[in-house]
């Protein structure tokens, strides 16, 4: 769901209070205007975007008192996020400095979101004078998402935000370790939209290595883009609603909202309908569940507390 950023109201600040994420220890400041990047993880040179943790958050502050900063906040669990991450970058990097793009794993920097007040991740704010502008929550379309951070640069004019930044540079520190070749196989298929080929390419590395654990969660994911790609929102939830069991109506909405970040929803939905129904229904349903399971994560906390309230309609 978008919506039009709006400036806090300067009585509203300490509603989301960011000030505790400027005290992190700062890493040594950086050369150039914008704030010092971990070196491992910035991006080569030419991009205004990079991930971002705490300790960087005092230097993101300051930056946005000359450009509006895009803050955003998701899960390397969730598909949706590194496509939603991967427009915004675009995004950014055609307005030429005049926004920059902090990323936020959510999983590895859970006070930041609690900064923010984010209650579902994926989730897009910017900073504007230090201050937090709401943008949007879940799923958005490129063009929607262009549109917004249009009339993001818009109101920082009105603000006087409207300087220019050079690009993050490379810095001096190692690149990431290369991905496997199958596995990056994989991520330019489906970068390509052609997820039958990134299917295979994971397919083809189980079947040399069965225990690759990053190869079995690819899979996953890319079974869920290719069941949601042609799905239309609207439809698929009236249709859920006017068939609350039906399994097909029931698994494509739960489908949806994992992709748009309503992960918790997703999972109750299901262990719902289990709880209801018998027989094959019911093992297709617990089957999606688990293949639901790995897209967001083993570990993550949402699906342990799944796990157990599966465990008590099922036993």
């Amino acid at each position: 769901m978008t919506t039009t950023p709006e400036p806090a109201a300067p009585a509203s600040r300490g509603a989301v209070d960011l000030s505790a994420l400027g005290h992190a220890p700062a890493p040594a400041a950086g050369t150039g205007a914008g704030p010092a990047a971990p070196e491992a993880s910035r991006p080569p040179a030419g991009s205004w975007s990079r991930p971002v943790g705490q300790q960087d958050f005092a230097d993101l502050m300051q930056l946005s008192a000359r450009v509006p900063v895009v803050v955003s906040l998701g899960s390397a669990r969730l598909p949706v996020s590194a496509e939603i991450d991967a427009v915004l970058a675009s995004a950014v990097d055609a307005q030429a400095g005049r926004l920059v793009l902090a990323t936020v794993d959510t999983d590895r920097e859970p006070a930041i979101a609690q900064a923010f007040r984010i209650q579902q991740v994926p989730a897009v704010v910017a900073l504007l004078n230090g201050q937090p502008v709401p943008m949007f929550q879940g799923a958005a379309a490129p063009e929607e998402i262009r549109a917004l951070l249009d009339e993001l640069v818009q109101l920082g004019v009105q603000h006087g935000v409207a300087g220019t930044v050079p690009p993050f540079s490379q810095g001096g520190g190692g690149e990431e370790p290369a991905l496997p070749p199958l596995h990056q196989k994989a991520i330019e298929a489906i970068d390509a939209g052609d997820y039958e080929a990134a299917a295979a390419a994971y397919r083809q590395a189980l079947a040399e290595k069965p225990n690759d654990a990053d190869a079995q969660t690819g899979l996953s994911q890319v079974g869920l883009l290719q069941r949601t790609a042609d799905l239309d929102l609207q439809a698929v939830r009236q249709a859920a609603a006017e068939h609350p069991d039906g399994l097909a109506e029931q698994l494509a909405v739960a489908d949806l909202d994992v992709v748009g970040g309503h992960v918790e929803d997703a999972f109750a939905r299901l262990v719902a309908f289990i709880g209801r129904h018998a027989g094959e229904e019911r093992e297709a349903a617990r089957q999606r569940l688990v293949e639901l399971y790995a897209v967001v994560g083993v570990q993550d906390p949402r699906v342990v507390k799944s796990r157990q309230a599966l465990a008590r309609v099922l036993f």
